[in-house]
């Protein structure tokens, strides 16, 4: 961890040595800035990124900004930035002032993702300095919504900079560069993350009791705090689900562990099903197979995948097939390059979903 942080301060350092001094603070609650995703305003006028991708977008004004930021929970969480479309790098935050050299004294769009995860912990956006922020207008885009676990989250991806069983568990999370996000930017698309890593339809990886995403996906943070729900704005055009990977596993090996309920499993991931299109009537659902179980564990899961369609009779329901694969990040996860992969099999797939 020192390693890091050391890393990302002298990452800053290169970044502010030579910048023209900025001239203004503008706090997370100036009417200029935007949010989308899972995040809530905060008392003291900051404000929390919950949610794997969870976003704050401005539009600067110089050559450089100053990005404040820091964490609810941890000690540190990460961020990824974005400027102008193009993707900059993942930013350790742990407190210290984030320094960003912009391409031009001309107008940037700067867009800052939250890279882990809402158990992680909140990542609170405070304030950021520059010389000037300008209102963002937006051009509608169409909204995907992934849900799902882990693999959504892409916790376990981005092993470079901190190699897997170093650090903390979360060290290696990258959502920005996990499948859901790159094919919804390929496709021109707005997203929102909405997943929790060891989650089931019915039943979590290694527990049978803790709740599952039915129960939480109206929860603000994602877990059983039923104080906050989500507010969103806007409504998705497409949701994407891929659970069921931690429903059949077999947990640690150490506790014991029922057999795979499949009925039970069927009329939980429909029931949420019937529950997102009543929460969103004119969208259309996607449910994804698994690329990293095996291949009974695949039958079965499509099977099952199949029957759900089956009891949406009517409703625009889809099926998607990942291919099989030997996952190369932590902890038997996808790294950023089977990411990769599972995003240039999704996009063609979806792409023909919203030509219709």
């Amino acid at each position: 961890m020192d390693l890091c942080k050391r890393f990302g301060f002298l990452f800053i350092l290169i970044l502010t040595v030579g910048c023209k001094q900025v001239e203004r603070n503008f706090r997370a609650s100036s009417q200029l800035i935007q949010y989308e995703g899972r995040y809530e305003n905060l008392n003291d006028t900051s404000v929390a990124l919950i949610g794997s991708g969870s976003v704050v977008e401005m539009n600067i004004v110089g050559d450089t900004c100053t990005l404040f930021l820091s964490n609810g929970v941890q000690d540190h969480s990460y961020v990824a930035l974005e400027v102008n479309q193009e993707y900059k790098g993942r930013f350790l935050v742990d407190g210290s002032p984030i320094g960003i050299k912009l391409p031009s004294s001309d107008t940037s769009n700067v867009k800052i993702y939250k890279a882990t995860e809402a158990s992680t912990g909140d990542v609170i956006f405070n304030k950021v300095s520059a010389k000037k922020l300008i209102e963002v207008t937006h051009v509608y885009k169409p909204i995907i919504e992934f849900i799902g676990n882990s693999i959504t989250c892409g916790m376990g991806a981005q092993t470079e900079e901190i190699p897997c069983d170093t650090g903390e568990w979360y060290d290696q999370h990258n959502s920005y560069l996990a499948y859901g996000p790159r094919t919804a930017r390929a496709l021109n698309c707005d997203y929102r993350l909405s997943c929790v890593s060891g989650m089931g339809m019915y039943r979590n990886w290694n527990d049978e009791e803790q709740p599952v995403m039915p129960d939480v996906y109206k929860n603000l943070r994602l877990n059983s705090n039923t104080s906050k729900k989500i507010t969103f704005e806007s409504k998705p055009d497409l949701v994407s689900i891929a659970l069921g990977t931690n429903d059949l596993s077999l947990g640690d090996g150490k506790k014991d562990r029922s057999g795979f309920d499949q009925n039970r499993f069927i009329s939980n991931y429909t029931d949420f099903v019937k529950m997102i299109f009543d929460m969103y009537p004119e969208t259309k659902v996607v449910m994804l197979t698994s690329p990293m179980i095996g291949e009974r564990e695949q039958r079965i899961l499509l099977e099952s995948l199949k029957i759900i369609q089956q009891n949406m009779t009517g409703k625009p329901v889809y099926i998607f097939e990942f291919a099989q694969m030997e996952p190369n990040g932590c902890g038997g996860h996808p790294n950023l390059r089977d990411h990769r992969k599972m995003a240039e099999q999704l996009i063609p797939f979806l792409g023909k979903l919203f030509d219709n």
